[in-house]
């Protein structure tokens, strides 16, 4: 059945598309000889009786015959049905098909005097304009000369005439025309307020104009004609109606948000580009793809007809025969927020954008290793030119500068590092160092004083030898090519103190960008998403909203990515929607909800906090990797990662305002200390590891256990530099002595004898130490006080040096067998013992970087004594050498 009304409609569709084009006037033409001769056989065939009948009528009657025929099938349907009883499936069936051919019937009639109104069109109005518009597939559905339509404000001898057709709405002038395609194309009445009692407003991607009827009820007619026109072409040209069913229900206002297929002719920005997406009153509005004629193409969001949102744009370079290549946010029909673009020169940009230029914090890749000048840039730009602090990794000389720009160039201070460990702190002036500064070389060769170019000096300064030795004078020359000097040779005595000897280390940090100027326009721009002008400068409940905003618009755009969320990444996306709310008096428990809201905020970049924590990362990395990994750079590093928790600190305030300052203490809810042993009695001991009676909030007990895993491996190879000569020493030591058995290492040291074990526990059996023993006593301490290089926070530190300290007093107290009290006397030679059995390969880096690290609060109470004892075990151990 259904095959048969797809038969019919198809063939209908041919038919009147071949009526409309004038086809059977042009079929009978060249073959009128031999159709005269068959025009009876032509009449029978065609059913008509009348002999005065025109050959093309005849084949127009001919053609239409098995249409006409439809309704015999349909009373034929009908008639079977009377065969079965009215209750049956089968009458049923027959009645619906019966139904069914009726409408077609009448849906294909219909079809056939459009067709032949149509034509009758085309004959009345022949030129070239109508003959520019005929097509077999285009229908005329009403025109303004026989229902009157004109245009409003239009010139007093202007001609305007409208045609409707099924597809279009043709404006006709003179000898003019221009065609508006219906699916793109919103008509809606004036409202009588707005002066229109009669008038239409016609909106089109490049036009908008107003017809006037010349009644209400004309008015009436032509809003429903277009409606019904427009919401067809929408729909699509339907060959037959919904099988099954008696009749077509047609929606009477066409939707405003639709999509469709429109080409630009007027707009100088996009003429002749092709838009293919989601339009809004006639603007493209939502997902869509631009395609212009020299093949530039964007595919993205749009609003208000213009690129706004998320999208990738093509640029094709004919000269390179590549093309540039962006994806990122849009605002406005520009490229702003953050995007990558790929030049097709090979350099690559990501980072902000604003008004289609780089603006803000963004890293720059030029070239590749294999080329002839790869280098990368990462730090702030100002309407596409570098400006404010930034790093340049200059790989083909191996040379990293680390400071100020200024229009593209190296402008204020600034530090340089190169892969043969030269080091250059201090002023420089369009791209050169000149002023003062400070150069080291690899040997501790230290120069203080003037440049006058790259590794030129030029003027007064002094020059300090690594023995100490130092010249004071003028100087001049490039380093390393012979230096002319005019001044004063000093060669301090054997017996001055280190105190009176000029220390320029001291001064390393001056000539630098301060911490707090690096990196202002990461933070700036977390500051800007939050919906703030500057540090604080915004409300928090708008701040929270814009974070949910972020959260939701980034999980609608991974939805259409091929990167898919797992369960557990949307699981936290979904927490971080939501915002914590305290009620009450600030608490541990508040406290602690903070931290684990910020452990889960910082884990993902789709966060405010966790993009700032990712950003922060990288440009971490990109100065303290490859060639910065300079030992000159360590204190650097360090300040930089204080500065990182102190601004980090203050958005984490403004987010939760009843979180309080720096340094104050969090009273306990409930006094329920946790239970614990003392290292010095062995006993049990409640106290709490702050001396205050509470928690102190510090930004690095909140915030480093969330950055410093990140910036371990760096920061730690910088310890491992700047310590390795006195590592040397230690670790020599440390190899020596750990050549004795236990026994003749613990009297070495001067453990007193009641400390010895006498007996070990070993696979649960008790066995006497022997002379021979080795690496047996103390074993659980030295296991416990080896994993403090598995930790990264010194807070995590701190907690195994303690337990490294109880693991002791349990294994002394088990020998023991009764109470005692530690005196540090006594206790710094087994620990002694145990650090050396421990053999800590960088024992030095993790002292130094606990130390500069670590909360101010707790270097007085108990565990800052036990930190103090490890740090006069190592250098203990390097002294030991000489003994």
């Amino acid at each position: 059945m259904y095959m048969c009304f797809l038969f019919c409609s198809r063939y209908c569709t041919s038919i009147t598309n071949f009526l409309v084009m004038g086809g059977f006037q042009l079929l009978a033409k060249p073959a009128i000889d031999f159709l005269n001769k068959n025009q009876e056989l032509l009449q029978d065939l065609s059913e008509v009786n009348d002999e005065n009948t025109q050959l093309m009528e005849i084949l127009n009657t001919l053609f239409f015959l098995p249409i006409r025929r439809l309704h015999n099938y349909a009373k034929v349907l009908l008639k079977l049905a009377t065969c079965f009883e009215v209750a049956s499936p089968e009458y049923q069936k027959l009645q619906d098909s019966s139904s069914c051919y009726e409408c077609l019937a009448l849906h294909l009639g219909r079809k056939r005097k459009e067709a032949e109104y149509t034509l009758g069109f085309w004959k009345t109005f022949p030129g070239k304009m109508t003959d520019s518009l005929r097509k077999p597939e285009r229908r005329l559905l009403c025109e303004s000369s026989n229902r009157a339509l004109s245009l409003q404000h239009a010139g007093r001898f202007s001609v305007n005439w409208f045609i409707l057709f099924n597809d279009a709405l043709v404006h006709a002038q003179f000898s003019t025309h221009h065609v508006f395609p219906l699916a793109t194309l919103w008509a809606e009445p004036l409202s009588e307020e707005a002066g229109g009692v009669n008038g239409l407003k016609i909106t089109t991607p490049e036009e908008q104009f107003t017809l006037i009827s010349s009644t209400p009820q004309e008015k009436t007619k032509w809003l429903r004609a277009i409606s019904q026109a427009v919401d067809q072409a929408l729909r699509g040209m339907s060959d037959l109606p919904p099988y099954g069913s008696g009749s077509s229900v047609q929606r009477q206002e066409p939707p405003i948000s639709r999509s469709a297929k429109y080409t630009f002719y007027k707009d100088p920005r996009l003429k002749d580009a092709t838009y293919d997406g989601r339009w809004l009153s006639g603007k493209p509005h939502g997902r869509g793809v631009l395609k212009w004629p020299d093949g530039k193409m964007y595919s993205g969001m749009f609003r208000n007809g213009l690129e706004d949102g998320y999208g990738e744009y093509r640029i094709p370079n004919k000269a390179m025969n590549k093309e540039d290549h962006y994806v990122g946010h849009w605002k406005e029909g520009k490229m702003c927020g953050q995007g990558v673009y790929s030049y097709a020169s090979g350099e690559v940009f990501e980072g902000c954008f604003q008004d289609n230029m780089r603006h803000g914090h963004g890293l720059l890749r030029s070239g590749k290793l294999t080329s002839s000048s790869p280098s990368m840039f990462i730090g702030q730009w100002v309407m596409d030119k570098k400006a404010g602090y930034g790093v340049f990794d200059d790989i083909t000389r191996g040379e990293k500068y680390m400071g100020m720009w200024q229009d593209d160039v190296c402008q204020g201070n600034g530090v340089v590092v190169t892969q043969f460990g030269l080091y250059y702190e201090g002023n420089f002036h369009l791209n050169k160092m000149m002023g003062n500064g400070v150069l080291l070389s690899e040997d501790d060769t230290i120069y203080e004083g003037e440049f006058s170019d790259d590794w030129t000096l030029s003027g007064k300064g002094t020059l300090t030898m690594p023995n100490g030795d130092y010249i004071e004078g003028y100087f001049s020359g490039e380093w390393g090519s012979g230096i002319k000097i005019t001044g004063t040779y000093f060669k301090p005595s054997l017996y001055e103190s280190d105190k009176d000897r000029p220390k320029v280390f001291r001064k390393l940090g001056n000539l630098a960008v301060p911490a707090d100027e690096k990196w202002k326009a990461v933070f700036d721009e977390c500051w800007r998403q939050l919906g703030c002008e500057g540090p604080g400068q915004g409300e928090v409940w708008k701040a929270w909203d814009n974070i949910a905003v972020a959260l939701t618009t980034s999980r609608r755009q991974h939805r259409d990515s091929p990167e898919i969320l797992s369960r557990s990444q949307t699981q936290t996306l979904e927490s971080l929607e939501f915002i914590p709310q305290h009620v009450g008096a600030f608490s541990v428990e508040k406290y602690d909800d903070i931290r684990k809201y910020l452990i889960k905020a910082c884990d993902t970049p789709l966060h405010p906090l966790g993009r700032l924590v990712e950003t922060l990362v990288a440009v971490y990395r990109m100065t303290y990797v490859g060639v910065g990994a300079n030992r000159r750079l360590l204190q650097e590093a360090v300040k930089e990662i204080k500065s990182y928790l102190k601004r980090i600190f203050q958005l984490v305030r403004f987010l939760f305002p009843e979180l309080p300052e720096e340094g104050s203490t969090i009273p306990l809810s409930a006094p329920l200390p946790t239970e614990r042993k003392s290292f010095c009695t062995g006993k049990s001991d409640s106290r709490s590891e702050s001396p205050e009676p509470g928690y102190v909030v510090t930004s690095s007990g909140l915030l480093l256990p969330v950055l410093l895993p990140r910036l371990y491996p760096p920061l730690f190879m910088l310890y491992a530099l700047d310590n390795d000569r006195e590592e040397d020493i230690y670790w020599e030591c440390v190899l020596r002595l750990n050549k004795q058995p236990d026994i003749a290492l613990l009297g070495f040291l001067g453990v007193q004898r009641k400390f010895w074990p006498a007996t070990l526990s070993i696979l649960g059996e008790s066995k006497k130490v022997l002379p021979t023993t080795k690496d047996a006593c103390f074993a659980s301490a030295v296991e416990c006080l080896q994993q403090i290089s598995t930790t990264f926070t010194p807070s995590d530190k701190l907690k195994v040096i303690q337990q490294t300290f109880e693991e002791i007093s349990q294994s002394v107290l088990a020998s023991l067998h009764e109470d005692f009290l530690w005196s540090m006397d006594d206790l710094f030679p087994v620990f002694l013992y145990v650090v050396l059995r421990a053999r800590i390969r960088n024992l030095g880096s993790e002292v130094h970087l606990i130390e500069d690290l670590m909360d101010p609060y707790l270097q007085h109470g108990e565990q800052g004594i036990m930190f103090t004892t490890l740090k006069a075990c190592y250098y203990q151990i390097q002294r030991e050498k000489l003994n």
